[in-house]
């Protein structure tokens, strides 16, 4: 296993995990319950990462958490086709739900 990312959040640490889970890769959470001691230990040892199961999965995580962190922000909102919820308009996969939010044109 190998560590590919460490979130400032929970959130966004299952955000990128979500993000590869849908890129086929297989990875694990780790920290998630490591803020609650932060001031005990450094908080840089708190922060929630995210690994790769497998190493040869290594430089496509790498690549999917890239694109994440490239992503251009864009403001308004757009609503889950699946549930509903609505979630920021740059948001590629569902908060709530885990669906693709990509947009279909014909």
């Amino acid at each position: 296993m190998k560590k590919v990312y460490s979130a400032n959040s929970l959130m966004e640490a299952h955000l990128v995990l979500d993000l590869l889970e849908h890129a086929y890769i297989s990875a694990r959470l780790f920290n998630v319950h490591a803020q609650g001691v932060m001031g005990e230990i450094p908080f840089t040892h708190a922060y929630p990462e995210v690994w790769v199961i497998r190493d040869e999965d290594f430089v496509r995580g790498r690549e999917v958490v890239s694109a994440y962190e490239q992503a251009p922000i864009e403001p308004g909102t757009v609503r889950c086709p699946v549930c509903s919820e609505e979630n920021p308009r740059n948001f590629q996969l569902c908060w709530q739900c885990g669906a693709g939010l990509e947009t279909v044109l014909y």
